[in-house]
C-alpha cells in the first residue's frame, strides 16, 4: 500500500512539473563539436526523462542477466525448502497423533530436505519418533544433542528430566530441572521439581528464593505463590522451633499470616506464641482457624494453652469451641474428652452420642468406649463399643499418595510432591480377603462319579447324593439337605458290619442322571465322647446307618455341653437304606 502511494506521488510530481513547463514556453539551444541544437524546453525535458528511463531498464535487463543463475537455484532452494518444512509439519502432526511409521518417514524427508544445522526441529521429531517406536537410548542420545544448541537447550532438558521420571531416577530428574530452573525461573515445571528437590533436603530458603523469583515472573498465580511460600515456611518454623525459637516465631507468623486458614501454619504459629506466654494472641489465632477449618489438633491445644488450668477451666474452654462451631462431631468430641478429664460422666457421653449422630466414625465410638469403662466399668458393653468401632469409618488423618502420617509433612514420602498431605478420611478397602489355611493352595473340581443311590424317607423315594471321600462313604437325602440336615456318614464294606448291606460299585450305572458326586476330605479318626463334649467338630461314622441319630451327624459348637446319645431319646429324623 506504502508502495502504491509513493509511486502514485511521483507520478504526481512528473505530472506538476510538465504543466509547469508547459505554462512558461521557452528554447534550450546547445553547441556541440561546431553545431548548434535548438529544441523547446518542453521537448528536452521529455528526452531527458526518455534517457533515465532507458538508462534504468538497461540496467535492470544487464542485472537480471548477470544474476540470472542465482535466482534460479534461489528459487529451487526455497521450493526444496518449503517442501522440507511441510514433511517437517506432517512428521509433528503424525508423531502428536502417535502414528510412528509416517513420523519416520516424514523426519527421514524433512532431514533430506533441510539441514538439521539450520532447523533444529529436526532433532526433536526424530526423538519423538524414537519414544514412539519404543527406543528410549535414541531418544535420550537426541535430547542430550540437543544440550549443545542454546536454542534447543532446555527442549533437551525438558525430554531428559521426562525421561529420568519415566524410569524412576528421581536424583536424575531433579537434577536436570535444577539446570533448566537456572536458566529459565520462569518454567514451572523445572521450578516446582526444583522446590521439592531443596524441600527434600530441609534447604527452605533456597527454596524460598525459587518462589519469590517465580512469583516476580507472574508465571504463577499469587495465590499458588503464597501457599508455596506458607508451606515452606511453616516447615521451616517446625524444624527451628526447638534451636532457634525466635526465628521459628518469625517465620510460622509470616505463614499464618499469607494462609490464615492453613491448620499447620495456625498449629506451629500458636506453640511458637504460646512459647513466649502470649496466650492471648495465641488464642485468637487458634479461634481464626478453628472457625475455618475444625481440627483434634486445634481443639486440644487450645484447650491446653494455660498448663495451669483445672479440669473445670479446660471443659469451659471446650465449650468455648463449641460455641464458635455446633453441630460439629469435632467439637461435640473436644467437649467430651474435656468432660471426661473432668469426671463429667454425663456431659461426656452426651456429647459422644451427639458426634457419632453427627459422624459415626472410629474415634467416638472409642472415646464412648472409655467414657462406659470409666463410669461404670460394664466390660460387656465395652466390648460392643470397641466392636463397633472396629466396624466404623476411619477417623480423620493426614493422608499423601496412600500414606498415612501422625503428624503434617511439607513434602511426600512417595512422590516428593509439595504440600501433598491432606487432612481426610483414609481411604478404606473394599471387599473382603479370602483366607487360606495353605497360603498359595487353591482347590481343584472334584470328578463326578456317577453311582445309583436310593433313599427312603418316610415311604418317599428321593434323590440322593454319594460323597465318597477316602474309606468314607457320605449319603445325603435331597429333601434333607434343604431342611439344614447334615449328611448321613457310612463307613466302607470293609469297615461296616455284617448286617450292613455292600455298596454298589461306582463303575454301575446311573438309573437317575440328577445323582451328583464330589470327592470330599476323609474324617478325622473317632474321638472319645468327653471330647465331643468339649467341642469336637467332626464326628466318627457310626457302626450302623439305621440306627444312627441325627445328632451324631451335626457338628456341635464350642460352648455346647454335649448329651450322649445312649441317654438321648431317638429323634423323629429321616432315616437312610442303602440298597
Amino acid at each position: 500500500m506504502i508502495r502504491i502511494l509513493f509511486y502514485l506521488l511521483i507520478v504526481l510530481a512528473l505530472g506538476l512539473g510538465f504543466a509547469w513547463l508547459a505554462d512558461r514556453p521557452g528554447d534550450m539551444v546547445v553547441t556541440f563539436g561546431g553545431y548548434r541544437y535548438q529544441v523547446s524546453l518542453m521537448v528536452a525535458a521529455v528526452g531527458v526523462v526518455a534517457v533515465v528511463a532507458a538508462t534504468m531498464i538497461s540496467w535492470w535487463l544487464i542485472r537480471s542477466i548477470w544474476n540470472s543463475p542465482y535466482a534460479i537455484a534461489r528459487h529451487f532452494r526455497v521450493r526444496r525448502r518449503d517442501r522440507g518444512y511441510q514433511a517437517l509439519s506432517t512428521g509433528m502432526i503424525a508423531a502428536g497423533a502417535g502414528d510412528g511409521v509416517l513420523a519416520r518417514k516424514k523426519g527421514k524427508e524433512a532431514a533430506k530436505l533441510i539441514s538439521s544445522d539450520q532447523e533444529p526441529l529436526i532433532h526433536l521429531l526424530e526423538a519423538q519418533t524414537a519414544l514412539l517406536e519404543g527406543d528410549h537410548d535414541a531418544a535420550r542420545r537426541k535430547f542430550e544433542a540437543m544440550l549443545d544448541d542454546p536454542e534447543t537447550r532446555l527442549l533437551g532438558l525438558r525430554g531428559l528430566y521426562l525421561e529420568a521420571g519415566r524410569l524412576g531416577d528421581r536424583n536424575a530428574a531433579r537434577h536436570y530441572a535444577g539446570r533448566a530452573a537456572a536458566v529459565a525461573p520462569q518454567l514451572n515445571w523445572a521450578t516446582e521439581a526444583t522446590i521439592e528437590e531443596l524441600a527434600a533436603r530441609s534447604q527452605w530458603d533456597g527454596a524460598l528464593e525459587l518462589v519469590a523469583a517465580q512469583k516476580s515472573t507472574k508465571r504463577i498465580e499469587p495465590a499458588v505463590a503464597n501457599r508455596q511460600r506458607a508451606v515452606l515456611l511453616t516447615a521451616k518454623a517446625t524444624e527451628l522451633m526447638d534451636t532457634d525459637p525466635a526465628a521459628a516465631k518469625t517465620a510460622a507468623l509470616e505463614a499464618n499470616k499469607l494462609e490464615p486458614d492453613f491448620v499447620p501454619a495456625a498449629l506451629v504459629a500458636a506453640r511458637a506464641l504460646l512459647r513466649n506466654d502470649d496466650v492471648r494472641k495465641a488464642s485468637k489465632l487458634l479461634e481464626h482457624v478453628w472457625r475455618a477449618a475444625p481440627h483434634p489438633e486445634v481443639a486440644d491445644l487450645y484447650i491446653h494453652a494455660r498448663p495451669g488450668d483445672a479440669v473445670l477451666d479446660r471443659l469451659k474452654r471446650a465449650r468455648k469451641l463449641q460455641d464458635m462451631k455446633k453441630n460439629n462431631a469435632e467439637s461435640a468430641l473436644a467437649v467430651a474428652r474435656a468432660a471426661l478429664d473432668a469426671k463429667d460422666y454425663r456431659s461426656a457421653r452426651a456429647e459422644a452420642e451427639a458426634a457419632i449422630r453427627i459422624d459415626p466414625r472410629e474415634g467416638a465410638y472409642l472415646l464412648l468406649a472409655d467414657i462406659e469403662e470409666a463410669e461404670t466399668g460394664d466390660e460387656g458393653k465395652v466390648r460392643q463399643l470397641l466392636a463397633k468401632a472396629v466396624r466404623a469409618p476411619r477417623d480423620p488423618a493426614w493422608v499423601a499418595d496412600g500414606v498415612v502420617a501422625e503428624t503434617w509433612a511439607p513434602v511426600s514420602p512417595v512422590t516428593g510432591r509439595l504440600d501433598a498431605f491432606e487432612w481426610r478420611a483414609p481411604v478404606e478397602h473394599i471387599g473382603h480377603m479370602i483366607e487360606s489355611d495353605e497360603p498359595g493352595k487353591t482347590e481343584k473340581p472334584a470328578p463326578a462319579i456317577a453311582a445309583p443311590v436310593a433313599a427312603e424317607r418316610l415311604g418317599e423315594v428321593a434323590e440322593a447324593e454319594i460323597i465318597e471321600a477316602g474309606p468314607a462313604v457320605v449319603v445325603a437325602a435331597e429333601p434333607a439337605a434343604r431342611n439344614g440336615q447334615a449328611p448321613a456318614v457310612v463307613p466302607p464294606a470293609s469297615q461296616a458290619p455284617a448286617a450292613s448291606p455292600p455298596a454298589q460299585p461306582a463303575e454301575a450305572p446311573a438309573p437317575k442322571p440328577s445323582v451328583a458326586v464330589r470327592e470330599e476330605p476323609a474324617p478325622a479318626p473317632a474321638q472319645p465322647d468327653s471330647a465331643r463334649r468339649a467341642g469336637a467338630s467332626k464326628i466318627p461314622p457310626p457302626p450302623d446307618v439305621e440306627s444312627a441319630s441325627r445328632q451324631d451327624f451335626m457338628p456341635r459348637l464350642p460352648d455346647d455341653p454335649g448329651v450322649d446319645p445312649d441317654d438321648e431319646p431317638e429323634p423323629q429324623a429321616t432315616r437312610f437304606k442303602l440298597f
